[in-house]
């Protein structure tokens, strides 16, 4: 053994190093193989060297021992063994992994939900949104949120409060090889407010990117709204508003979400509207909005239903560029009565077969009416009649039971006033207007009594026309058909609603500021673009199943720690995902991404404490 010095230099400073070397001869030649590092070896002169050296290989072979008579050589003695120790253990991972462990002590923990956070991830990689996030001009940590804000919407959907600890509780910091436990919610707040003014080119560039992906249909969009109601007086956001709510939550205010969608689910573009907002009246903003996010589509069809199926909206439609197929109001349809009785439908085949199309029957009876350049498409639906019938004799009822609540309350003097009764009349005429336009309802203010009589004709049109609606469009190219199956697309705007509602929880609102509803919106939005990604995709396998259905499944596959307490006395500790399960691996391949959660991580540990370095395993 002797001893070498090493030089480098950094920044213009050199700096001295001396190594403990010997000799070794190798199959190309003679090396030299270092022993331990001795630093600047300051205490001993330069001409002592080789004695140090000497007595320390002397030691070393057991022959002698100096270590009570030379600290030095006690000092690099203990170097030396702590360099030979690492050098062994690197030689035994290298090698094939082999310990010798306590069978009874081995234990697991650090146990992480990580099945439905993979997918997550994935899927956000398909996307490419860190790209996108990255051209919308967000640094690193901004997309580090906003990935963690979507994936905990995605998957189990919490304030900004509680996001932290559900990080925490799930396999992301594995997934992403980052440590998350400083995360706090005033990070996510303060993202919160950054995310929503870069929304436009979020979703412009996210269209694209899923167009291409999934070879998506432009040409047919599909637009409706839902109300979102709030917890709170929301005295800070103008436009949190009562009015007309689709949950049912007219004690509460809310805001209207009005949503473009292609005939796949992909979401175009969102805006937001006052809670008081009518339907008719968010057309034009819409369609300026869906023009900004994808440009402007030749030849592309609007969908609407028959709450936009005014003429000023169809007209607007029509100055766009845009053709229509819209769901006519039913004064219009009554105006086709005599269409209606005439019959001459014949039966819509679902799924058409060569083989045998009888055997893919609807239940639904269709014929077209052409009146100048438009096409009229008139429905009889088996199942519609039966749900007309059924909704039309409950709110019938409903209407008698208060009429005569009003009667009994007239006669029995607790109401009197004349204008208070035609205040109650006017409010149950409004309760339900499906019905009560069909009944005479009076009030004779000389003998004080209040009367209702139904009106056969109108109750008889009613019935006749039970199950029965009417498609409007220009698109006299197609076939009635091709424009039944293309208005029928707009459950698929319901289904999106439902999702956003249901798995990805976007009401109630606990926001009382705007920007922070219009962002907690937009992220349940983007939760959505990746949820229908996950959906489409095993549709395109022949699996039509929900998300919801996949991440319950994938619960139980998860990623945890296992402590091998070894016969040296050290621990190990392996960082890793289990094995999956057969139910998980089917649902990994038919949507093409890896089983392998993570790269196993691999630890050693002395009474507790890490000693050895952490390294990934091959």
């Amino acid at each position: 053994m002797y001893i070498r010095k090493t030089t480098s230099k950094v920044k213009d400073k050199i700096y001295e190093n001396y190594l403990l070397v010997e000799s070794i001869m190798t199959p190309k030649g003679p090396r030299q193989k270092t022993i331990c590092s001795l630093g600047h070896l300051k205490p001993r002169p330069k001409k002592e060297w080789l004695l140090l050296s000497q007595k320390v290989e002397t030691t070393l072979k057991g022959q002698l021992t100096f270590e009570e008579e030379e600290p030095e050589v006690k000092e690099t003695l203990e170097k030396a063994k702590a360099f030979e120790s690492r050098e062994k253990r690197a030689l035994k991972d290298k090698d094939d992994d082999v310990v010798s462990i306590h069978t009874d002590k081995v234990q697991m923990e650090r146990a992480r939900e990580a099945g439905p956070v993979h997918v997550g991830y994935q899927f956000w990689k398909k996307l490419k949104m860190d790209e996108i996030l990255k051209q919308a001009g967000f640094s690193e940590k901004e997309i580090l949120l906003t990935l963690l804000m979507v994936m905990n919407r995605l998957i189990s959907p919490s304030s900004e409060h509680k996001m932290p600890d559900w990080i925490n509780s799930t396999a992301l910091s594995d997934i992403l090889s980052l440590d998350l436990t400083s995360l706090n919610d005033d990070a996510l707040y303060r993202n919160l407010d950054k995310l929503y003014p870069k929304r436009g080119i979020i979703e412009s560039l996210l269209t694209e990117k899923e167009k291409n992906l999934f070879s998506l249909d432009d040409t047919i969009y599909l637009y409706d709204l839902t109300s979102t109601y709030f917890e709170g007086m929301c005295l800070l956001n103008p436009q949190a508003k009562r009015g007309y709510s689709r949950d049912k939550r007219f004690d509460a205010k809310q805001v209207i979400v009005g949503l473009v969608i292609d005939r796949d689910g992909f979401p175009k573009a969102h805006e937001i509207f006052p809670g008081n907002r009518k339907d008719c009246t968010t057309l034009t903003e819409m369609l300026d909005t869906l023009k900004r996010r994808v440009g402007k589509r030749k030849g592309a069809t609007v969908v609407v239903d028959r709450g936009m199926a005014f003429q000023g909206n169809i007209d607007e439609i029509k100055g766009k560029g845009y053709h229509y197929i819209v769901a006519t109001r039913q004064q219009e349809r009554n105006e086709y009565l005599n269409e209606f009785e005439k019959g001459g439908f014949h039966p819509l085949l679902r799924n058409t077969s060569s083989a045998n199309p009888t055997k893919k029957k609807s239940g639904v009876f269709i014929k077209k009416i052409k009146q100048g350049d438009e096409l009229y498409v008139l429905c009889i639906s088996d199942k519609r009649s039966e749900k007309d019938k059924a909704i039309r004799e409950f709110h019938q009822k409903k209407l008698i039971a208060d009429l005569k609540k009003l009667v009994k309350r007239i006669s029995t003097g607790r109401l009197k006033k004349e204008e208070k009764i035609y205040e109650v009349i006017g409010r149950i005429k409004e309760r339900y207007p499906r019905v009560a336009r069909y009944y005479r309802i009076e009030y004779d203010s000389l003998i004080k009594e209040l009367s209702y009589q139904e009106n056969a004709e109108r109750k008889g049109l009613a019935e006749s026309l039970d199950g029965s609606y009417m498609l409007k469009t220009d698109r006299c190219d197609m076939s009635d058909d091709e424009i039944w199956r293309t208005y029928s697309l707009l459950t698929r705007c319901e289904n999106a609603f439902r999702n956003m509602k249901s798995p990805l929880c976007e009401r109630p609102i606990f926001h009382q500021l705007e920007r922070r509803v219009e962002t907690h919106i937009f992220l349940c939005i983007l939760a959505y673009h990746l949820l229908v990604a996950i959906e489409k995709t095993l549709s395109d396998e022949g699996i039509h199943t929900s998300w919801l259905t996949v991440k319950d499944t994938l619960k139980t596959h998860q990623v945890a720690t296992v402590i091998l307490a070894t016969t040296s006395g050290e621990i190990l500790k392996i960082r890793k995902g289990v094995n999956a399960e057969p139910k998980h691996l089917e649902i990994y391949k038919n949507l093409s991404i890896p089983s392998e959660i993570m790269k196993p991580i691999k630890t050693w540990h002395s009474s507790n404490i890490v000693t050895e370095r952490t390294r990934k395993l091959p």
